[in-house]
């Protein structure tokens, strides 16, 4: 189950916001947090890097941070940030966020993998030599 929690922005130094939470609820390392961007716009995205202590943790942005104040509330979505895999994801060409942006419409993929996973185990990898065509 994830917990979402709601935090506020305290400091903003360039793609760097440190963002506050309530006491026992602070979101992981790599977690996602989402800003509300308004005008209809996508929310940004903000990933966790480190805890603070007192109650802040310290992310960085994943577009530009124009227009946030401090006090903008903070969602954190319980989650890191995760990008499709598997066929429908072949040919295509997404952003750090898993948002395609080749213009071929939306991605029907229907698993999602976290940005920041452990390497495959060795008996997972091919160990023959092979022809990789680019």
């Amino acid at each position: 189950m994830t917990q979402t929690s709601i935090g506020h922005i305290v400091r903003i130094a360039g793609p760097v916001v440190d963002v506050e939470f309530p006491p026992e609820q602070l979101p992981e390392i790599y977690y996602a947090l989402e800003v509300d961007m308004g005008d209809g716009k996508l929310p940004l995205v903000l990933e966790v890097q480190q805890h603070l202590g007192n109650n802040t943790v310290r992310t960085v942005a994943m577009d530009s941070t124009d227009g946030l104040r401090r006090g903008t509330r903070v969602l954190n979505t319980g989650a890191p940030i995760k990008v499709p895999v598997g066929p429908a994801s072949l040919g295509r060409v997404f952003n750090v966020l898993g948002r395609p942006i080749d213009e071929a419409g939306p991605v029907n993929a229907d698993v999602y993998y976290p940005i920041h996973r452990p390497a495959p185990s060795f008996e997972e990898q091919v160990t023959q030599a092979q022809l990789f065509e680019t």
